[in-house]
């Protein structure tokens, strides 16, 4: 599934939830990442040890 850490980023912070399919994305990916890139993966894990993201699914709104 083609995503982008950008994409990622701001819809986990928004949702306050980060996927499974996501975080592997993420880690398959993650040589190829640019140092912005970089930052905003490190921030995302950051918000996931502190709580504020969680792990999970989020349900498509109609």
């Amino acid at each position: 599934m083609p995503f982008s850490v950008g994409e990622v980023f701001l819809e986990s912070v928004s949702t306050g939830v980060i996927t499974a399919e996501e975080i592997a994305w993420i880690t398959a990916e993650q040589a190829s990442f640019d140092r912005q890139e970089e930052a905003m993966v490190l921030k995302l894990g950051r918000l996931v040890d502190n709580g504020t993201i969680q792990i999970g699914c989020r349900l498509l709104q109609a």
